[in-house]
């Protein structure tokens, strides 16, 4: 699944547009590495997101094209 549906459909960012912009703009990064919107995401991967002075990394367990907003959360765990 490409990055910025799979930040979308998790819910980690509220608009795939405003993913894609984050991917753009260099906040996100993909196994330790600066991403753009289209690339891969498989369960294993960490992604980091940079929100200002905020850091979010979390780890992906399971990638579905669809997902109710209660069962959202299940599809990462968040790295301390």
């Amino acid at each position: 699944m490409r990055l910025d549906k799979y930040l979308k459909v998790s819910r980690l960012i509220k608009r795939r547009t405003v993913a894609a912009e984050a991917a753009s703009g260099g906040r996100v990064t993909l196994n330790g590495r600066e991403a753009k919107p289209g690339a891969a995401v498989r369960p294993g991967d960490v992604i980091e997101l940079r929100f200002g002075e905020r850091k979010l990394r979390v780890e992906v367990l399971s990638v579905d094209e669809k997902t109710r907003p209660d069962a959202a959360a299940a599809m990462y765990k968040e790295i301390v």
